[in-house]
Formats: C-alpha cells, structure tokens, sequence
C-alpha cells in the first residue's frame, strides 16, 4: 500500500511500486482528467502537481509520491470556485479539443506561483506542453489574464486557488 495526499484527502492505493501514477490516477481511482499523451513525459498531457509541482507522471512511478501531496485537474478548483487559470481558460476559450489542456492548465498554475507577471519570453521557455491544436495564441493570453487575476486577489494566489 502506497500512502499519499490526493487532492487534499489521505489516500493509500494498493498498486506495484513501479506502476506509473498516471495509471494509478485513472485505472485504479477514476480520476480520468489526467491524459495520457507520449508516455515518454514530453507533452505533457500527464501533467500533475505533486507538492505544489508541475509534475509529468506518465512515467513516474507511484512510489514516487509516497508521503507526498498529488493535486489533478479535478483538485485545482471547484465548479462554484475555478482556479484564476481555469477561469481564464474559459474566458479566453482557449480549448479546441481540449484534450490536453488539463496537463497545460496545471503546468500554468505551477508557473504561475514562482512567475507571477511573466512576459511572452518566460512563457514560452517554461510551458512546453504540446497543444496538438495549436491554440497558442489563446493560451498566452490566458495565462496573462490568469497571472493578472493572481496579482489582484493576494488570497487566492496565495492558496494556489
């Protein structure tokens, strides 16, 4: 049994050790925001935070983050209370097929606590998931609009929320 934090709650999961935690959050919990993309890590539709993180874990293998905290996409906000980046993933309608855009969302909140005002240049050196789509351009403005929201609300960027 494997002991971690999922999304604010304890949580122990009987799975092997070298089990990728990807698999362990969709086969073995049900939470199937998370995709699978590469397998490889280099996408990043797999992306996740782990101890506040901005974690890949298609490869990472669950005994990893034992004792550790996991937040998915499902832990990053509430339908009543959207994360500043999912609120500006709406606003700015960002997603096309929106299959990775739960990787790329928690890539930005990440980003988003150590680069609270960033300008294109560190955008485009520390986001590098793929967004098959190509929907870029929408992407950078939400991450502008989310950074700006953060830097009004101290609370909220504070939280992480």
């Amino acid at each position: 049994m494997i002991s971690f934090t999922l999304n604010g709650e304890p949580i122990q999961v009987d799975a092997p050790d070298d089990m990728p935690l990807l698999w362990v959050l969709r086969d073995k919990i049900g939470l199937t925001g998370t995709k699978y993309g590469c397998g490889m890590a280099l996408c990043g539709a797999c992306t996740v935070h782990i101890d506040g993180s901005a974690t890949r874990c298609c490869v990472l293998p669950i005994v990893a983050v034992a004792g550790k905290a996991v937040t998915t996409i499902e832990g990053l906000g509430t339908e009543a209370n959207l994360h500043a980046v999912q609120q500006a993933w709406i606003d700015e309608q960002v997603p096309q097929c929106g299959y990775c855009q739960p990787g790329m969302i928690m890539a930005v909140a990440s980003f988003l606590k150590t680069t609270p005002d960033p300008d294109d240049a560190a955008i485009n050196e520390a986001i590098t998931n793929i967004c098959r789509c190509g929907t870029y351009p929408r992407i950078r403005k939400a991450i502008h609009r989310a950074a700006a929201a953060l830097r009004a609300s101290p609370a909220a960027a504070a939280s992480g929320t």
